[in-house]
Protein backbone atom coordinates (compact mmCIF):
# COMPACT_ATOMS: atom_id res chain seq x y z
CA UNK A 1 0.00 0.00 0.00
CA UNK A 2 1.10 3.24 -0.72
CA UNK A 3 2.01 6.00 1.89
CA UNK A 4 -0.02 9.43 1.75
CA UNK A 5 1.76 12.57 2.93
CA UNK A 6 0.96 16.32 2.33
CA UNK A 7 2.78 17.52 -0.22
CA UNK A 8 4.25 20.84 -0.01
CA UNK A 9 4.80 21.59 -3.34
CA UNK A 10 1.00 20.37 -5.07
CA UNK A 11 -0.49 21.78 -1.31
CA UNK A 12 -2.00 18.83 -0.87
CA UNK A 13 -2.36 15.12 0.18
CA UNK A 14 -0.89 12.42 -2.37
CA UNK A 15 1.46 9.88 -2.96
CA UNK A 16 4.38 9.85 -1.39
CA UNK A 17 7.55 8.42 -2.67
CA UNK A 18 8.54 4.98 -2.33
CA UNK A 19 12.33 5.59 -1.44
CA UNK A 20 14.38 8.75 0.01
CA UNK A 21 15.56 9.77 -3.82
CA UNK A 22 18.02 12.29 -2.05
CA UNK A 23 20.54 11.89 0.28
CA UNK A 24 21.43 13.23 3.58
CA UNK A 25 18.79 15.53 5.42
CA UNK A 26 17.55 17.29 2.30
CA UNK A 27 16.83 14.18 1.24
CA UNK A 28 14.88 12.76 4.38
CA UNK A 29 12.74 15.99 4.55
CA UNK A 30 12.12 15.46 0.37
CA UNK A 31 10.77 11.91 1.31
CA UNK A 32 8.18 12.76 3.97
CA UNK A 33 7.09 15.91 2.12
CA UNK A 34 7.34 15.93 -1.43
CA UNK A 35 5.29 13.48 -3.16
CA UNK A 36 5.63 10.92 -6.58
CA UNK A 37 3.89 13.53 -8.95
CA UNK A 38 5.80 16.42 -7.61
CA UNK A 39 8.79 14.90 -7.92
CA UNK A 40 8.50 13.64 -11.40
CA UNK A 41 7.76 17.34 -12.51
CA UNK A 42 11.18 18.43 -10.66
CA UNK A 43 13.01 14.99 -13.00
CA UNK A 44 11.24 17.01 -16.23
CA UNK A 45 12.73 20.33 -14.93
CA UNK A 46 15.96 18.95 -13.52
CA UNK A 47 16.37 17.38 -17.08
CA UNK A 48 15.56 20.31 -19.22
CA UNK A 49 18.35 22.58 -16.55
CA UNK A 50 20.45 20.18 -17.42
CA UNK A 51 20.49 20.01 -21.44
CA UNK A 52 19.73 23.62 -21.58
CA UNK A 53 22.89 24.87 -19.38
CA UNK A 54 25.41 21.74 -20.02
CA UNK A 55 25.50 21.03 -16.57
CA UNK A 56 28.42 18.18 -15.78
CA UNK A 57 27.31 16.00 -12.74
CA UNK A 58 30.36 15.12 -12.28
CA UNK A 59 31.30 18.97 -11.64
CA UNK A 60 30.80 19.66 -8.21
CA UNK A 61 29.58 23.50 -8.86
CA UNK A 62 27.18 22.20 -11.33
CA UNK A 63 25.36 19.93 -8.79
CA UNK A 64 25.62 22.69 -6.19
CA UNK A 65 23.59 24.84 -8.57
CA UNK A 66 21.46 22.07 -9.13
CA UNK A 67 20.71 21.29 -5.94
CA UNK A 68 19.51 24.99 -5.90
CA UNK A 69 17.48 25.02 -8.48
CA UNK A 70 15.60 22.04 -6.50
CA UNK A 71 14.97 23.57 -3.52
CA UNK A 72 13.86 26.89 -5.17
CA UNK A 73 11.43 24.65 -7.64
CA UNK A 74 9.97 22.04 -5.11
CA UNK A 75 9.89 24.64 -2.10
CA UNK A 76 9.96 28.12 -3.25
CA UNK A 77 12.75 30.69 -3.11
CA UNK A 78 12.98 31.24 0.81
CA UNK A 79 13.62 27.34 1.84
CA UNK A 80 15.69 26.15 4.57
CA UNK A 81 15.47 22.73 6.89
CA UNK A 82 14.24 23.64 10.15
CA UNK A 83 15.27 22.02 13.17
CA UNK A 84 13.25 19.54 15.38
Amino acid sequence: MSKIIYCVFLKKKSEGLDAPCYPGALGKYIYEHISKTAWMQWQNKQTILINENKLNMMNITDRMMLEKEMKTFLFGENFSIKSK
